[in-house]
Order: structure tokens, then C-alpha cells, then sequence
């Protein structure tokens, strides 16, 4: 993304035209119902998961730490959302949020220019957050299908911050000033939406809070650059935090598969730490899953008993532990790093913990 200002307003400009070009494409019931995110999702990632990969951003910020890049290109993007809100403000007004809910049946050529303006800005936002969360997954080295539902669902849940119950944590509100809080908060907490709905349904949602920009009297030009630019600041970060997680996950797993002499026991123990809360933790499920994951891939480890396991018997994960050859000690530190993996050790994990640091001291002497 290129700093100068002329080139940040001419791309701007480039692809607000798209927008508009793409929004005169939808239908009446298109909008309604919430069927353009749909086309939008095809639209905006398309040929653009197949050209910004890892390779394109390695050519482009070569040696550079992803933490660097990651906020560079979240500020920017902020930036970007910021000139349009701006751009698109001029066509907003209170009739617009009227306009939208009265479409009926309306031919795409009778949109009135102001809701076409305000829908360009809604499908201009919406892409840019898209695809930032996309480029911050694959930064991290985040492993994303976007032709796979299931991960396609996650990139939008983490683009948009609208996993059920938990859109934007308090923490990512206090990132943007005082005075704008109160908007942006209002803009998320406006009708939360619960996961696993349907992209149409996210269409409604989208739309819906974004009227707020035109909703509040007397603001016009800064509410739609300042929502612009600090919703988009509040979802980049959010998709750092969820994606920079993630990747410190498989980083471990990655380290913990690759120094094990024990590939298959580490599997049980590291299940066995797991449960010992009863409590199963998003940084702990995904541990496991990359785990398995490496653990086939390097070690061509793959065990059906565990995948079919409903309860975890320790005296069972003891068993395969005392009949393991050689050091034990390394499961001890790998089941030490698995414990911490969610935050603080808690006491039934450390008595897992204790546990087995007794055979491997009985295994030792």
C-alpha cells in the first residue's frame, strides 16, 4: 500500500467505481434480504485469496517480522476506509435509511443516487475489512480455504466481529479515542449476530449498522470517516489478536512435534493435560488439532484409538508413558507448555503435571 496521498485517493477512487458498479448489479431483493454479501464475498476474495498469499507478501516485505507488516497494513486500510467514508458522506442523509426499506421491487436503475452512495460505502468497508482479515490470516501464516465453508464462516466472524456474544471486547474499544467510543460502540452492539446464520442473514446485519452513520443528525462528513476509519482500526486489531493467536499456537505445536521423541505418547499426554479441567479451551482444542495434524505429517503417527476416545482414562496415558523407551523427560516439558498454552496453570493440571514428572523420575533412576 502505497503512503502518498494522491495514489491512496486515486485507488480509492478506482475502487469506489467497482462498487458502484458491482452495487447497480444487485437487485432490490438483493439488498432486502441480504443476498449482497453473498456476491460480495465472491466478489471481493475470488481471484484475490489465489494473488495475496504468502509468496506475494514475501516478495513484497521481504525479511520484514509480520507483527510490522500486520500493523502496517491495518492502519492503512484505516486510512483507506477513513477517505471514503468522507468521499461517500456528502450523499448520506436521514431519507437514505428510509429509501432501504422501502426498495420493494425496484429495478437496479431506479436505486436512488443517495442509497447508492451508501450502499457503495457499506460494500466498499465490508471488502476492505474482508480482505485485511485474509492478508493478517496469511501474514501469520494461518492456515485459510476460503473455498472450504467452515473456514470461510471463520474468516467472516473474525472480519466483521460478530461471533455470538462477543463482537468486540472491551480492550479493542478503548484503542480509539474517547471521543469516538460511544459511536463504536453503538455501531457493534447494534444487533448482535449469532454464529452460524447464513450469509445473507450477515448481509442484513451489516447493512443494518452501518444506517447508524446516517441515523445520527448534524454529523455528516466526520461520523462516516470516523466510524469508517476506527471500525475498521477495532476489526483489524481484533483479527491481529484472533490470527496472531492462532499462529502462536501452531508455532508450538509445531515446536513441540518436531523435538519429541515420543510423537504418539505426546498425543495422549497432551490430551490428558487437556481434560484435566474438564474445561476445553479454543487455544487448547486448536493445540490438539495441529498436533495430530504434525504428528501424521512428520511422524506418520496416526491413532485411532485416540480419535475414537470419548473419555480419557490416566491410568491408560500412564501405561503408554511407562512403555515408552528411552528419556521421558521432554514429555514432561512438552506437557508443561500444553498446560500453559490457555494462560496459568490450574491445580488439576498441575497435579497431571506432578504426576508425571514422577515416572519420569521413576523412569530415570
Amino acid at each position: 500500500m502505497d503512503d502518498d496521498a494522491a495514489d491512496v485517493e486515486a485507488h480509492v477512487a478506482e475502487e469506489q467505481s467497482r462498487q458502484r458498479a458491482f452495487v447497480k448489479s444487485l437487485a432490490a431483493d438483493d439488498i432486502k434480504s441480504g443476498g449482497w454479501f453473498t456476491k460480495l464475498v465472491a466478489h471481493a476474495l475470488g481471484s484475490y485469496t489465489d494473488k495475496v498469499d504468502w509468496q506475494y507478501f514475501q516478495e513484497k516485505y521481504a525479511g520484514v517480522p509480520a507483527d510490522a507488516v500486520v500493523d502496517q497494513r491495518i492502519k492503512m486500510a484505516a486510512r483507506y476506509a477513513a477517505l471514503e467514508g468522507g468521499l461517500s458522506a456528502g450523499a448520506y442523509s436521514a431519507a437514505v435509511a428510509a429509501t432501504i426499506g422501502s426498495l420493494g421491487g425496484a429495478s437496479p436503475a431506479t436505486l436512488p443516487a443517495a442509497a447508492t452512495t451508501m450502499l457503495v460505502d457499506v460494500t466498499y468497508v465490508t471488502q476492505l475489512q474482508l480482505r485485511l482479515a485474509h492478508d493478517i490470516a496469511v501474514l501469520y501464516r494461518v492456515p485459510l480455504d476460503t473455498s472450504d465453508p467452515e473456514d470461510l464462516w471463520k474468516l467472516i466472524r473474525v472480519a466483521f466481529t460478530i461471533k455470538g456474544g462477543e463482537a468486540v471486547g472491551e480492550g479493542a474499544v478503548k484503542a480509539v479515542p474517547v471521543v469516538v467510543r460511544p459511536l463504536v460502540k453503538r455501531f457493534y452492539a447494534k444487533g448482535t449476530l449469532q454464529a452460524a446464520k447464513g450469509l445473507p442473514v450477515v448481509g442484513k446485519y451489516l447493512l443494518q449498522r452501518n444506517v447508524i452513520k446516517i441515523g445520527i443528525p448534524l454529523v455528516g462528513v466526520p461520523l462516516a470517516a470516523l466510524l469508517n476509519r476506527y471500525t475498521t482500526l477495532v476489526a483489524g486489531r481484533h483479527a491481529r489478536a484472533v490470527f496472531r493467536e492462532e499462529a502462536r499456537v501452531i508455532e508450538l505445536a509445531e515446536r513441540l512435534v518436531e523435538r519429541t521423541e515420543h510423537p504418539q505418547a505426546l498425543l495422549w499426554v497432551a490430551w490428558l493435560v487437556i481434560n484435566a479441567d474438564k474445561n476445553i479451551s479454543d487455544s487448547e482444542a486448536l493445540l490438539m488439532r495441529h498436533l495430530v495434524r504434525l504428528a501424521r505429517g512428520q511422524h506418520e503417527v496416526v491413532d485411532e484409538v485416540l480419535a475414537r476416545l470419548v473419555e480419557v482414562d490416566a491410568a491408560d496415558v500412564w501405561a503408554r508413558v511407562d512403555a515408552e523407551p528411552g528419556d521421558r523427560s521432554g514429555l514432561l516439558a512438552a506437557a508443561h507448555q500444553i498446560a500453559e498454552v490457555d494462560g496459568s496453570v490450574n491445580a488439576r493440571e498441575r497435579d497431571v503435571l506432578a504426576d508425571l514428572a514422577e515416572r519420569a523420575a521413576r523412569a530415570d533412576s
